[in-house]
């Protein structure tokens, strides 16, 4: 039986206190559950934001998508973690990734290291956290017994740390195409690949794992073709019904594109979907027509 479906949006605009409120707001009225927040340079910092969004809103959990496990120390992390959590009311989700944008480390005077130095990071922070906030000793407490992990993968190392540790697994829909910060779709036939590695090394699980998809790009619109226009010339030779069929990719009329959000459920496992601000308006009549579809 499928999961239920949850969405969440991931804000990306540094905002003045009254505007960041409105906008988290904006987002409950529309029906998103889960209001997060990324770990870059130039954006928002991660746990004071969610704070400020969990005192503007009284539905929507709050999380982080994803942090930069090179950014952080274990033990400060777990301070941070708890911390919100108690601040948020036991709203909190706690994302996590290796980073893939060089150029942040450099600026932050952090090594960048290698994806074998970066992977090693991430999976000693994950066996850290649960160390220390399962512990009875450790303070402050967070609210919640265990704080659900959301972990962002891709490649096989990353995909076994996700299906031995993560309560929500992350799939991106893309590689980096670079260090920094490109991503490079992943085809339908692509993901498949993924996600049936994921399913096989997640096999031993006693409960299965969230599945959550970043969705890139969204337009509800009879004539996608100008929308994708800036995606089609990154992808020379990638035609427009191409584009479409890419799982992060959701354009055309509002019918097409919520059965094409079911049929990902269905074919993926996908029942969690996270858009970027600047399409969360856009996805708002997908959103409320899956609701529909599920009373």
């Amino acid at each position: 039986m499928s999961r239920p479906f949850r969405f969440g949006v991931n804000l990306l605009d540094p905002a003045a206190a009254d505007e960041w409120r409105a906008k988290c707001r904006r987002a409950e009225e529309l029906g998103y559950d889960v209001i997060l927040v990324p770990d870059h340079l130039g954006l928002p910092a991660p746990f004071p934001a969610l704070v400020a969004a969990a005192q503007a809103t009284e539905r929507p959990r709050v999380g982080t998508f994803v942090l930069n496990a090179g950014f952080w120390n274990p033990a400060l992390l777990a301070r941070e973690v708890a911390t919100t959590d108690a601040l948020t009311g036991g709203r909190l989700e706690l994302g996590l990734g290796t980073g893939y944008v060089r150029a942040e480390h450099d600026a932050a005077g952090l090594p960048y290291g290698s994806p074998r130095e970066r992977v090693d990071h991430l999976e000693r922070t994950v066996a850290e956290l649960d160390r220390l906030l399962g512990s009875a000793d450790h303070l402050p407490r967070p609210v919640q017994s265990r704080v659900p992990v959301l972990i962002g993968a891709n490649g096989d190392r990353m995909l076994r740390l996700t299906a031995e540790h993560a309560d929500i697994a992350a799939f991106t829909g893309a590689r980096p195409g670079d260090t920094a910060g490109t991503l490079d779709p992943l085809t339908a036939e692509e993901l498949d690949e993924r996600v049936a590695r994921y399913r096989e090394l997640a096999r031993h699980r006693p409960a299965p794992a969230e599945l959550n998809l970043l969705i890139q790009l969204v337009a509800v619109t009879d004539d996608p073709e100008p929308v994708l226009k800036p995606l089609l010339e990154r992808r020379p030779g990638t035609t427009v019904e191409q584009a479409m069929a890419l799982p992060i990719v959701l354009a055309g009329p509002l019918e097409d594109v919520v059965a094409k959000v079911r049929a990902q459920r269905e074919r993926y496992g996908f029942s969690y979907l996270t858009v970027l601000e600047p399409f969360m308006e856009a996805f708002a009549p997908v959103l409320a027509r899956l609701r529909e579809e599920s009373v």
